[in-house]
């Protein structure tokens, strides 16, 4: 039989080598609408990382500082957070992304400028118009780095080409063109007429209803805390649960107010206070205006109308201009270096404050200032002592101050804390510290609460001139329409 060779093995293989293997079935293509998916999430997610890690603009607006930033969203609008008083939300534009402004702090010299020229402020609207205008195209092209740079480093960092890394940021600018002509194409001027109010801001509606009607209803406002000072204090006269001390017709009653700091509402609860209690003076120690600039002057006119002598000492935000505007008045008595006066059978004497806090030209002297003001007071008290002219009543702004008056005269008011107390200092002296009657001004809604509006009637016997009770009056604070009294009696 004939012997078959055999095929080296080597060369079997080679051959076998050659034959194309059959396709496998786990080796398919990726589909394409996954891919689109997979370049859509890189897409949106480094877009989104990079307006969070570059995409914010920090600008002044006016007088503050401002951070501008555009967020994803849903609806669109813009979102004006105002720390710590809440946020406003405008529907002002329809957009896959929101516009973020963070009003988070005063400029120190723009404010000043502010106060030292008060002309400005005629042009301060179109300056804040300016701002807003060129904060709003630095926040448009950083905006476009920051959504082009996220979407192709992270593009880079999944795909690991350069191609679909670049692909993915120009994706993420032509979406963020196409967010701005949706912005500009339904761009609603008039939501700045109806915006929504969160976080403490959420009382405003309730007090001022929306910008269109804000004049007219702060007025009606005004009228309001009136009438609820009236109607409380004459159910607190019916109705009094303190029948230990009845106020004799003929007892002098002073309405001592304080740290008004430019509330308007105030003049209406002070009106409406002296009418109901027939009060017989009123003193303000201090801190009736906020920034002592000409401009603020007019606030000081409805004392004129007050129908009662106005006692009156500077306070730490009352410049010498707001001083020598209310001694032009005929029916107020200012109280300054110790000097004292008669006013409704009572001898009063009081000191300005020395410290001017708005006027940054001059170092602040702190308690050191204050002390030395409060004794240079006592001082001239026991002047007036030796000569037999005694005081009644010392009035100061700052209480440490006033407590340098400690035994030369058997009371003393002051304010300056925004706090209402009382205290009877070693040496016998009464010190009566009085709150905020204008509910600390612009400062109302610092705190987690609105600052109460306070003020108090002293009841003083007509013969001795010494203090016998007090009605301290808390009113709630803006948006707020609560109010109480309360009778204090002085302990023997």
């Amino acid at each position: 039989m004939p012997r078959v060779p055999a095929v080296p093995l080597r060369r079997r293989n080679r051959k076998e080598g050659r034959r194309p293997l059959p396709p496998l079935a786990l080796a398919a293509r990726t589909r394409p609408w996954l891919r689109a998916l997979g370049l859509v999430t890189v897409v949106l997610t480094g877009a989104w990382l990079g307006l969070l890690a570059v995409g914010n603009v920090r600008t002044p607006v006016g007088p503050m500082e401002a951070t501008m930033a555009l967020r994803p969203s849903l609806s669109g609008g813009t979102k004006i957070n105002v720390s710590p008083l809440g946020a406003l939300t405008l529907d002002s534009h329809i957009a896959p992304l929101r516009l973020d402004v963070d009003v988070d702090q005063l400029d120190p010299e723009r404010a000043q400028a502010l106060v030292d020229h008060p002309e400005r402020l005629s042009g301060l609207q179109q300056e804040i118009t300016d701002d807003v205008e060129h904060g709003t195209l630095d926040l448009a092209l950083r905006s476009c780095v920051a959504v082009v740079t996220g979407a192709t480093v992270l593009g880079l960092a999944v795909y690991r080409r350069p191609r679909p890394a670049l692909v993915a940021g120009g994706l993420a600018l032509t979406l963020l063109a196409a967010s701005g002509v949706s912005a500009y194409a339904t761009w609603n001027p008039r939501s700045v007429l109806e915006p929504r109010f969160s976080g403490l801001l959420s009382s405003a509606p309730s007090v001022v209803g929306n910008a269109r009607s804000i004049v007219s209803e702060f007025d009606v406002y005004q009228k309001e805390l009136a009438r609820l000072v009236t109607n409380v204090t004459k159910l607190y006269d019916v109705a009094s649960t303190l029948p230990a001390y009845q106020p004799d017709p003929s007892t002098i009653r002073v309405l001592h107010v304080s740290d008004i700091h430019l509330n308007p509402a105030s003049w209406k609860i002070i009106e409406s206070l002296v009418t109901q209690y027939k009060v017989n003076v009123i003193v303000d120690s201090g801190d009736t205006m906020d920034h002592g600039t000409a401009a603020e002057n007019g606030f000081l006119d409805p004392v004129e109308d007050l129908g009662v002598p106005y006692v009156w000492v500077r306070g730490n935000h009352d410049s010498r201009a707001t001083q020598r505007y209310l001694e032009r008045m005929k029916n107020v008595r200012v109280l300054d270096d110790g000097r004292a006066v008669t006013v409704a059978g009572v001898r009063f004497a009081g000191t300005g404050d020395p410290q001017f806090t708005p006027d940054r030209s001059r170092p602040a002297g702190g308690d050191a200032a204050e002390r030395l003001a409060g004794a240079r007071l006592a001082s001239a008290l026991r002047d007036q002592r030796a000569k037999g002219t005694p005081v009644d009543i010392a009035v100061a702004h700052e209480p440490v101050a006033a407590q340098e008056t400690d035994g030369t005269v058997p009371l003393v008011l002051c304010g300056h804390l925004h706090t209402e107390g009382t205290k009877v200092l070693p040496l016998g002296t009464r010190l009566r510290r009085e709150g905020s009657t204008g509910g600390s001004g612009l400062r109302a809604v610092e705190g987690k609460y609105p600052a109460p509006v306070e003020a108090s009637i002293l009841y003083l016997d007509r013969d001795t001139r010494r203090l016998q009770a007090w009605d301290a009056i808390r009113l709630g604070g803006l948006g707020r329409t609560t109010a109480e009294v309360s009778r204090h009696l002085v302990k023997k």
